[in-house]
């Protein structure tokens, strides 16, 4: 036996030289695994897309619940002898990255973006973020994840750069990406549009005002935001409501603080009839609602706000920001006798989520993707969607998960996917950043070209936008394979076989990677999704500074160990459940750590003492109970990992080792040891020494470190890794 064995195990000494070992192997690259005889060539597959954290990122407790969860999968796969490929990767995460390199800027020379100019930011943005690239993926390590290090993927390399363009230039071609004038999420602090699915709803109180345009105006109306009020070119009610039928159709001039506004009556069957006073004031460009209802009914367009949040109106409210013009506006109402009623609601207010800005919905011309124009699939393996059929991107992604291709077992977030797809608008893609996808369009007068290089000729200028970073994220699961390339890897890993990110990018992610992969492939991305909850602590709080709740995986690894904290994060919740995370249980698992180190040092005593007999007649009918009940055990444990049970494997697993293997047939086998039956002595080791190997192998996804340690000192093994053991049979 070890000498190590006599001392109690250290998580801290072992740890990193044990990760080395493994990279050292190859084992995280299936073509080593094949190329060693640990996966068949024509083995099945089992692939995951390590959801890319943000370059300048650092671990936090979120990423160690996702990397702990796919590393345990991946570590069961390969071990049932699959190839098995989890590709890493990382996200530029351009708005972030872009912004806090141009604070740092303006600290420290007092420039901003545009006194360096377009080139040198970028340059240095890219700089910064290729720094930092390292600290993320060795924090990742310390977690233990077997990722297969040589297919690393950056979302703005040059791989994924030509898989980018491709990308636009086929939908382009298409039909539909296409550039347009149409309301979009405008960031008035961070100079950009972002989606919908970037707007953090925050619940505030507001002002409600009832009141009318001029005297002579018939329709009374309500807003929380009477600065838009100037520019409204309608008043919408239900075509149903007695009040106003003898005003629909007409049309009304009138002054409004100062600016000439005219105003249709139009009848909309979506106006509610009993919110507010049924009318509805209509603002076409400051308003998605209202846009659409202006599109509907032809009305115009007037823009009064700009991209500062100010007022772009002659007269009094000429440049005033929107809050000080609403305070002038309401003023005008109370002096004019105009204001009828002022009441306090709680409303939610749209905030960007990367600056914290109140959205301010502008019309601007903008690229997006149309989900709503049908094309023609060429290829398609999705069930439910024929070669050759046509259809619209909304319609792939409803297909996709409706008929099975994606299995979204969780009816929740099923449910939630498809309400999505229900209201979905055309994504607008383009962002007025300088790091990132540069759109690949260039301009000449009324001339456009598309393509990465500037046609031939003079004058050719191209955008000066960038692409929505989820344009490229969303091509993760294929583009890190090779694609455009018709690579082996794309023929042998794609579809992939598990995604389970964080339930707040189901729409911003999942979705879009179904929407990509279903254009550009005719397959799916991922075969299955599960989404999983947050990382809370033990009394249901989100992890956050201002609570001073904070954890750092890091500082947890350094005292507890990653298996404890793996431990800690994985047992005791469900897959897609919120995870109640308690340093005291992670405390408990380093004991238990340090249980199984004990329980070696017994067994490996009990095979110095009386050796390592085979025991080809078979074990001895009062040792079989025991092999049996450890059958059993594997048996549900595999079921588990399977039908994506991880906390109950593990939880049965520990349970087992302590409460049976330790308290019961350890204490049972010490009179057997200690007799003067040496025979029985022998049959008893060999039993014990088979079940740890047994115990070490189902134990290894939820705890690598331990267990290769102590794997590395077993004299007799089928493996010289534990991570590429052959999982155990149940009979």
């Amino acid at each position: 036996m070890d000498d190590k064995f006599l001392k109690p195990y250290n998580p801290e000494a072992c740890e990193d030289a044990i990760y080395a070992r493994w990279e050292d192997s190859g084992f995280f690259n299936p073509d080593v695994c094949v190329e060693r005889g640990v996966a068949e060539p024509n083995a099945p597959t089992h692939t995951i897309t390590l959801p890319p954290p943000n370059v300048t990122g650092v671990l936090h407790i979120g990423h160690a619940y996702e990397d702990t969860l796919q590393d345990a999968f991946t570590r069961f796969a390969r071990m049932r002898g699959k190839r098995t490929l989890w590709v890493p990767g990382t996200d530029s995460a351009a708005i972030a990255t872009q912004s806090r390199v141009e604070k740092n800027i303006q600290k420290a020379e007092k420039k901003s973006r545009h006194d360096l100019g377009r080139e040198e930011l970028v340059r240095r943005v890219n700089e910064f973020a290729l720094e930092h690239e390292g600290r993320i993926n060795s924090q990742i390590k310390k977690m233990g994840a077997s990722l297969d290090w040589s297919r690393y993927a950056y979302t703005l390399d040059e791989k994924r750069y030509h898989a980018v363009m491709t990308a636009f230039e086929r939908m382009y071609e298409a039909g539909l990406i296409y550039r347009g004038y149409r309301i979009v999420n405008w960031d008035p602090k961070g100079q950009t549009t972002i989606s919908d699915d970037e707007i953090v709803y925050e619940e505030r109180k507001a002002q409600f005002y009832t009141f009318r345009y001029s005297k002579d105006f018939p329709i009374v109306i309500s807003t929380t935001r009477p600065e838009t009020k100037v520019g409204d070119t309608a008043v919408a009610v239900h075509p149903d409501d007695e009040r106003y039928k003898e005003y629909v159709g007409n049309e009304y001039e009138a002054e409004f603080c100062g600016v000439p506004i005219r105003l249709k009556v139009v009848a909309d069957e979506h106006v509610d009839p009993e919110f507010g006073t049924g009318a509805l004031g209509v603002t076409p460009a400051h308003s998605m609602t209202d846009w659409e209802l202006g599109e509907k009914h032809g009305l115009p367009v007037k823009s009064v706000i700009n991209e500062y949040a100010r007022m772009t109106v002659d007269g009094p409210l000429h440049n005033l920001k929107v809050l000080a013009a609403r305070e002038a506006i309401v003023e005008w109402l109370r002096a004019e006798g105009l204001m009828e009623k002022e009441e306090e609601i709680t409303q939610n207010v749209s905030t960007a989520e990367r600056t914290g800005a109140v959205i301010e919905p502008l019309p601007k011309l903008q690229w997006f993707i149309a989900v709503d124009k049908p094309f023609t699939i060429e290829h398609s393996e999705i069930p439910g969607v024929d070669s050759g059929a046509s259809l619209t991107l909304k319609e792939l992604m409803r297909a996709a998960v409706a008929h099975g291709g994606v299995s979204m077992p969780q009816e929740s977030f099923r449910k939630r996917y498809t309400h999505w797809i229900d209201n979905l608008h055309d994504w607008c893609i383009s962002r007025q950043i300088w790091f990132g996808h540069r759109i690949p369009v260039w301009y000449r007068g009324e001339e456009l070209h598309v393509g990465t290089k500037a046609p031939d000729g003079e004058g050719w200028e191209q955008d000066s936008d960038v692409l929505d970073t989820w344009f490229s994220s969303a091509l993760w699961t294929f583009s890190t394979l090779g694609w455009p390339e018709k690579t082996k890897d794309l023929q042998t890993f794609h579809p992939t076989t598990f995604m389970s990110p964080a339930y707040e990018i189901l729409n911003l992610w999942v979705s879009r990677m179904i929407l990509m992969s279903g254009f550009h492939l005719g397959q799916v991305p991922f075969k299955t999704v599960l989404i999983h909850g947050v990382v809370r602590d033990k009394q249901g709080r989100k992890f956050s500074k201002s609570l001073g709740n904070g954890i750092d995986p890091l500082d947890v690894i350094s005292q507890y160990g990653a298996d404890a904290l793996r431990m800690g994060l994985l047992i005791g919740t469900a897959i897609g459940n919120d995870i109640s995370f308690d340093l005291s249980k992670v405390k408990g698992y380093k004991n238990f750590a340090n249980k199984v180190w004990n329980i070696t040092r017994f067994v490996l005593s009990a095979v110095d003492e009386h050796g390592l007999e085979p025991h080809a007649g078979g074990y001895h009918a009062d040792d079989q109970v025991h092999i049996d009940a450890l059958n059993a055990l594997v048996a549900e444990a595999t079921d588990d990992i399977e039908q994506y049970r991880l906390y109950l494997a593990g939880e049965k697993t520990y349970h087992y080792i302590w409460h049976t293997f330790a308290d019961v047939v350890l204490e049972e086998s010490k009179p057997y040891l200690q007799g003067n039956d040496a025979e029985r002595a022998q049959q008893r080791t060999r039993m014990l020494y088979d079940m740890l190997r047994v115990q070490l192998t189902l134990l290894h996804p939820f705890m690598p470190f331990v267990t290769e340690e102590i794997w590395s000192a077993l004299p007799e093994k089928d493996s010289e890794l534990l991570m590429v053991a052959a999982w155990p049979k149940s009979a």
